[in-house]
């Protein structure tokens, strides 16, 4: 048995793994997932490097969300492995070794999240929005308020930190959706359709600040995407059908 983690340390994992030399970040092999009769992952494999920035495509239902879900430790996959690799290069963790509570505090340390609608707080400020995955990790308001506002002033939105999410454009909130996302400093950014409530121009624009924070840090991130035009700019494009990943290029 293993005690579940503090919410201030990360987990230790059921599993892990001796892949030295390996070139990526985070390899799921043989995972699939059903729900009843149907099934939304068949065996697929999946795998991104350091830095890269992958798109996730496909038609409705063909299982490109449930893909996100799974490599993110938010659903578990009924069979397979999804392995990250640890910080410091040395060893990797298993997700599908966690328990839930295990595999909450993984996900709270390790990765950050953007969804379409942003999913922020509206009766708090954008910096309350930022800096609360760091007090959920433990770390006190004197120490997660200025990082929260230092995100923010990287992603150019230091004059907007004391303004609630009701007062803020559509692609200001998303990007103090992404400014949360960053601010623990995690290895994957997951975001699922970040860009679909958003116009043309503000979609490039949160899609800019979204790729940049991965290169700039070997941050990967992967993202689900209707859009050619948003998956075009991404290092790579995968395209799920039917449960299966049928192109990789």
């Amino acid at each position: 048995m293993h005690s579940p983690p503090s919410p201030s340390t990360p987990p230790v994992p059921s599993h892990a793994g001796n892949a030295a030399g390996a070139s990526w970040l985070l390899r799921a092999e043989n995972i699939a997932k059903s729900f009843g009769p149907t099934i939304a992952l068949a065996r697929a494999d999946f795998a991104v490097a350091p830095g890269e920035s992958v798109a996730i495509m496909g038609p409705s239902g063909s299982g490109k969300s449930t893909l996100l879900l799974v490599l993110s430790g938010i659903l578990t996959a009924d069979t397979g492995t999804v392995i990250l690799r640890r910080p410091d290069a040395d060893g990797f963790d298993d997700l599908a070794g966690l328990g839930d509570t295990q595999r909450s505090a993984f996900r709270l340390h390790r990765f950050g999240f953007v969804f379409q609608q942003g999913m922020l707080i509206p009766e708090l400020t954008a910096t309350e929005n930022v800096m609360l995955p760091l007090l959920l990790a433990g770390i006190p308001r004197r120490i997660a308020e200025p990082r929260a506002d230092l995100e923010l002033q990287q992603l150019g939105l230091d004059e907007l930190g004391g303004r609630r999410i009701g007062q803020l454009s559509g692609g200001q909130a998303q990007r103090v959706a992404v400014a949360r996302a960053l601010v623990t400093r995690p290895s994957i950014v997951f975001a699922d359709e970040p860009t679909g409530a958003l116009d043309s121009h503000t979609a490039a624009e949160v899609l800019d600040t979204l790729l940049r924070a991965g290169k700039g840090s070997q941050r990967a991130v992967v993202l689900v995407t209707h859009s050619e035009e948003i998956a075009a700019r991404c290092d790579r494009i995968v395209r799920v059908r039917d449960g299966r990943i049928e192109d990789a290029a």
